[in-house]
């Protein structure tokens, strides 16, 4: 009975934030430095999508086919699915280290994102080869991943793996990568033009979205997401602490490395294709437990729905905020999420998991 309950409560409520998702997609899609009604929106979607078999368009500018097909749908797509892979692994990472202020980059993802990006940026791979030819991308995903085994290596010393040690690893491994950073940033220094590029990449940004760069994304934060919503009573065990899971058999080390390496994943693929976005995993997986409880079975599914919703409303905010300019994304998410995130410290009562 329980059971069927919860799924009527998650399948209610999913169904409501993806009504709420198509109709943000089309808002954003529609509004921009150059506005498109959304009668020909749909027509241009409906056209493409049905290849020239739904929709008309012969009375739409081509301009304006090509902005919502080629720039805005792909880049909306993409802000929905780096929102919802982000979201998802900050929920899941605040039960791996068992602490509410975790999220995808705490364990140096983040340090090791910017290392492998400034060293594509600012020093190459070269003139030939796979790695000259996607440079940034490669260079952020490489970092994300080094920096990650480098983690869970280090954790693993000593006996097993614990929430301290993973924070512990992680907050080591961000220093020493953040200095290379530096160092590499300071040889560098009269490289202008890649300075500013790294400065760009770093406050994040989707205006680089195409559709060839969909696929991989899709595949990789499709198959996680659903992934970890079949890993609901593992991450509630994660949430009752290491003596508890003992208790119930429940290797927990096993699944950190894991939970680790898939949403170490799923950011690197993401960081290789927006660049650094902060906040959506910190705040998104808070305001959801807030509403909906702790109950992983219950509230990650809308964790990953909303965090796509937050992301689409970010990307717009960030494009039409100031006339004829382009904010960084991670500029809008940060300065949404660090009030809410501090309205959520100073809030009373506040307790891991969202209960009061």
């Amino acid at each position: 009975m329980l059971k069927d309950q919860t799924f009527r409560f998650t399948l209610f409520w999913s169904f409501i934030f993806i009504i709420l998702i198509t109709f943000s997609i089309g808002i954003s899609v529609s509004n921009g430095q150059a506005s498109i009604s959304l009668e020909d929106v749909l027509q241009i979607v409906l056209y493409k999508l049905s290849n020239g078999n739904i929709g008309q368009i012969d009375k739409i500018p081509p301009q304006a086919t090509n902005i919502i097909w080629f720039i805005r749908f792909p880049r909306v797509l993409l802000a929905a699915l780096v929102g919802m892979g982000l979201a998802t692994s900050g929920a899941v990472m605040q039960a791996v280290v068992q602490n509410p202020l975790a999220d995808p980059y705490i364990l140096g993802i983040s340090s090791g994102s910017s290392l492998g990006a400034t060293f594509a940026i600012i020093i190459g791979f070269g003139s030939s080869g796979l790695l000259s030819q996607f440079g940034v991308g490669i260079g952020a995903f490489l970092g994300a991943m080094a920096a990650t085994f480098t983690v869970l290596l280090l954790s693993s010393i000593g006996g097993r793996m614990t929430s301290v040690k993973l924070v512990l690893s992680g907050s080591v491994i961000s220093a020493l990568f953040g200095s290379v950073s530096n160092l590499i940033v300071s040889v560098g220094a009269n490289n202008v033009e890649g300075i500013k590029t790294l400065t760009f990449w770093l406050m994040g940004s989707l205006a680089s979205s195409s559709w060839s760069k969909l696929p991989l994304v899709v595949v990789v934060v499709s198959l996680i997401v659903i992934f970890f919503m079949t890993q609901s009573r593992i991450l509630n065990v994660m949430l009752l602490g290491d003596e508890a899971a003992s208790t119930l058999g429940v290797p927990l080390g096993k699944y950190r490395r894991i939970y680790m390496g898939l949403t170490s994943l799923v950011t690197g693929v993401i960081v290789a294709n927006s660049g650094m976005i902060g906040f959506v995993g910190l705040i998104v997986p808070h305001i959801v437990r807030g509403l909906f409880g702790s109950n992983f079975k219950r509230n990650l599914p809308i964790t990953a729905i909303f965090g796509a919703l937050f992301m689409i409303w970010a990307d717009l905010i960030s494009r039409v905020i100031i006339k004829n300019i382009e904010l960084p994304i991670g500029i809008i998410t940060s300065l949404i999420g660090a009030p809410l995130f501090i309205y959520i410290i100073v809030r009373k009562g506040y307790n891991f998991g969202g209960n009061e």
